[in-house]
């Protein structure tokens, strides 16, 4: 054999290989792209708030959540903001580790659960409560915190319901607070005596985004619901409140429509992650056929010019 036959075979094979290495690539990246928005569609029906309506108690029928407790004997209570997605049931174990990572069923889950601070008390007889959920796109756990950013929207939001021990509770909620997840004046459940609980009204007061007037007291028993902001590393949004006997029933109409507006996607893209995933995978073997055919009609096409 030649040189120059030599040095036209290898190329000939290296002209190959690199057509094999690029479709693999794009094959590979095609896989991965399908696998992510399957993963994600997972993650969101994890924690869609829906999952748990066969579980919600009420006063007159708590079975469904007596059934939910059989499966994790940690969900405790029931948390609700009025006319927001957020109506999920609540989890409480020996550490704040073990919900970050799975749900009120008792099973691993990105979308974790939401947890009560595990210094506090279950029967929440603490001066201050403090919950914990992830920050999660389309209003799941307590990602429609982000929300109360709007005045308009803190104005129009202002109850909630909190069920444990039989019966539920409502709640009243009085300022937002923009604090980091170092802050250990605020992150400090269970605060005790009188002058440690007028500073920790403060310190609420002082860290607001926006602050209702509800003549808190030190009698009080506040209520912290924290979550994660998208912008600031290490940043927390708290929706505070007060405990108390007096019930605000919520519009259970409203909430749809506020599901429907606040998801902010487009619903074309909406529609296509909820294709099966079958369909995802002849999509994408459809796509990989149309390759390799324009790269042998190109081949063909530059083997006749060079004959030409």
């Amino acid at each position: 054999m030649t040189l120059e036959a030599f040095g036209n075979k290898a190329v000939r094979v290296l002209d190959r290989t690199t057509d094999v290495i690029i479709e693999m690539t794009i094959f590979v990246l095609l896989l991965f792209g399908v696998y992510s928005l399957w993963d994600s569609k997972q993650v969101y029906q994890e924690a869609d708030s829906a999952n748990y309506t066969a579980y919600r108690p009420d006063v007159e029928n708590s079975a469904g959540f007596e059934e939910l407790q059989t499966m994790n004997s940690e969900v405790f209570a029931w948390l609700t903001v009025n006319d927001t997605p957020i109506d999920y049931p609540v989890t409480q174990t020996n550490n704040n580790e073990k919900y970050i990572n799975t749900n009120a069923e008792g099973q691993h889950s990105l979308s974790g659960s939401i947890f009560l601070d595990y210094r506090n008390s279950s029967d929440f007889d603490d001066f201050n409560s403090i919950f914990y959920g992830h920050h999660m796109e389309q209003d799941m756990m307590f990602g429609s915190l982000s929300n109360f950013t709007d005045k308009t929207y803190f104005d129009e939001h202002s109850y909630g319901n909190l069920y444990f021990n039989g019966r539920n509770h409502g709640i009243e909620f009085f300022a937002l607070v923009r604090t980091n997840a170092y802050d250990s004046q605020i992150f400090r459940p269970a605060v005790t005596g009188e002058e440690e609980k007028k500073a920790y009204i403060d310190e609420i007061i002082s860290n607001a985004v926006y602050y209702r007037e509800t003549n808190i007291t030190t009698d009080d028993q506040i209520i912290l619901l924290s979550t994660c902001t998208k912008s600031i590393t290490y940043g927390r949004y708290l929706l505070v409140g007060t405990l108390s006997d007096e019930l605000h029933l919520q519009q259970k109409e409203d909430v749809v429509s506020a599901v429907k507006i606040d998801l902010g996607i487009d619903r074309h893209l909406e529609k296509m992650i909820c294709l099966p995933m079958w369909v995802w995978w002849i999509i994408l073997v459809l796509l990989i056929a149309a390759l390799i055919v324009v790269k042998i009609c190109w081949g063909r096409k530059i083997s006749r010019e060079k004959r030409g």
